[in-house]
């Protein structure tokens, strides 16, 4: 596929500045990963590779057994607009080496298979079509290629195996239209001047000036000023600073390529509460699906994926989520409640996990409120706020029972912009403490 006549005028143009690339995603909050390789047939994680240190002639007869009968990528991207995500990111090439996609650099790829597809093609496709923006996960380390790991040391294996991963990039920047997200992973064994990695990611701007990079192609670890445009810590909801955007990256169970033996599913619950944790601390919050290696989704990751759908949906409890900001309070995790917060404006919404019945109480509030309601119901909230002795907030009169089962979001309006400070001490007398 050429570049559009769109594409041409922006790289023209220059690439458009942080603020303008980010602007989707910040206002996303929520994506879907997707892990999909040869190690999905095996079904024993996607380092098994690595981990049962198969040889390398052994694992490629896995090729042949890659028959992605029921991929179905329509599928894939309607399930994730169910669930509520605004984004869907694939392994185009994993650790194994393994390309979803036609290249002329390597015949180890899906369109060599039996299944004589180009995945990444469809899936680009399909997730155009529903609406959703396209991420693209490369990485960087590849057991397969003879000088994977050789060139660490041998300089003509460098070049060779920095030649090709360039050339790769440059197959999926330039092969499937406008990418919105690109996803490295794994750069070893060289540090960023051996990757190229200015060269690299300079080449990829220049054919998608739009596009959001991650940080792990490592330019900026060794003191550079440029460390690309958001952090990926990977199953932690660890914020960056407040200059920085940044996404966590986290799985449904407890592996990232399908595991037929892996069966601890995190509960919606759980997961809602990592999504408000991302959002409340100005992040992003990217969840892994890992498909068999026929390309169909377990049940019980449908499940918990419209699980959390259903919830955004459900009389506008996304409004909590999309499009907000970090905001600033303390300790919310370490509540009764088992709370935490995001804000959009003057506004404040409190997610709450355990209901205590007719009465609620949250402490440290800076900011008056004016009113409070039930995102879910609409219900408007009695409620009473003091600041002396003590900044409390007593929210009565509610229901009994829980408004939604996995998690209750009440909106506070607010004066001014939410904040709550509380720390470690108590306030004993007059606010002084």
């Amino acid at each position: 596929m050429k570049k559009t006549s769109k594409q041409v005028q922006l790289s023209k143009g220059g690439i458009p500045s942080l603020s303008e690339r980010m602007a989707w995603f910040r206002e996303a909050k929520f994506g879907m990963f997707i892990h999909w390789g040869l190690y999905s047939i095996l079904g024993r994680h996607e380092w098994v590779m690595n981990r049962e240190r198969i040889p390398v002639k052994e694992y490629e007869a896995l090729a042949k057994k890659f028959t992605a009968e029921k991929f179905d990528p329509k599928a894939w991207a309607r399930l994730a607009k169910e669930s509520g995500q605004k984004y869907v990111a694939l392994t185009t090439k994993h650790h194994e080496g393994f390309c979803l996609f036609d290249s002329k650099l390597t015949k180890y790829t899906s369109v060599n298979s039996p299944a004589r597809r180009d995945i990444v093609a469809e899936f680009v496709e399909a997730v155009r079509a529903e609406g959703l923006h396209v991420g693209l996960y490369y990485s960087l380390m590849d057991w397969h290629h003879p000088d994977g790991a050789n060139c660490l040391h041998d300089l003509k294996a460098r070049k060779r195996f920095v030649d090709y991963t360039h050339g790769l990039v440059r197959e999926i920047m330039t092969n499937y239209g406008k990418i919105d997200y690109l996803f490295y992973d794994v750069p070893w064994p060289l540090k960023p001047n051996g990757w190229d990695s200015t060269k690299l990611n300079y080449m990829v701007r220049s054919l998608q000036p739009q596009i959001l990079i991650n940080n792990r192609s490592g330019w900026g670890v060794e003191g550079s000023l440029m460390p690309e445009d958001f952090d990926t810590p990977e199953n932690s909801t660890r914020a960056s600073a407040d200059y920085r955007d940044w996404e966590s990256c986290d799985t449904l169970n407890g592996s990232w390529g399908w595991n037929k033996a892996d069966k601890e599913w995190k509960s919606v619950p759980n997961l809602l509460g990592k999504l408000v944790s991302c959002a409340g601390n100005g992040g992003n919050f990217i969840l892994n699906v890992g498909p068999r290696g026929d390309g169909s989704i377990e049940e019980e990751a449908i499940s918990s994926l419209r699980g959390m759908g259903d919830w955004l949906k459900r009389n506008n409890n996304g409004e909590s989520i999309y499009g907000t900001e970090r905001v600033n309070t303390e300790w919310m995790n370490f509540n009764p409640h088992g709370t935490s917060a995001t804000a959009k404006g003057n506004t404040m919404y409190w997610h709450i996990t355990r209901w205590y019945g007719k009465e609620l109480w949250l402490g440290g509030l800076q900011m008056k409120v004016r009113s409070a309601r039930i995102v879910s119901t609409g219900e408007k909230v009695k409620f009473k706020q003091t600041f002396k002795p003590t900044e409390r907030l007593h929210l009565y009169d509610l229901p009994v029972n829980p408004p939604d089962k996995d998690m209750t979001v009440i909106a506070l309006e607010c004066e001014s912009k939410p904040s709550q400070r509380l720390g470690a001490g108590h306030v004993w007398v007059d606010g002084v403490q």
